[in-house]
């Protein structure tokens, strides 16, 4: 998983303000990592269905937190997916 350096990374990346851990940046951008870590673990483990439906959970709810996002602020969503390089 995510070793705690390489979160307090993407925390730094994507916060808004000092102290920011849970904008919706942040949590879009953690929920990446886990979904690229995922993806990766399913290449070598392909019937592992128990993690794919944690996966398919995950993707749903960085959708939701992306969807709020755009209805908030339509640039913080747009620079959001552009930095992730998420495609929609």
């Amino acid at each position: 998983m995510l070793a705690t350096e390489n979160k307090q990374e993407l925390i730094d990346k994507f916060k808004t303000h000092e102290g920011d851990t849970g904008s919706p940046e942040v949590q879009v951008a953690l929920l990446s990592a886990r979904i690229t870590y995922l993806t990766e673990h399913f290449r070598t483990h392909k019937k592992d269905h128990h993690s794919r439906r944690g996966l398919l959970k995950i993707v749903g709810q960085r959708r939701r937190l992306l969807d709020y996002l755009k209805n908030k602020s339509v640039e913080r969503y747009r620079n959001l997916i552009k930095e992730l390089g998420i495609r929609r």
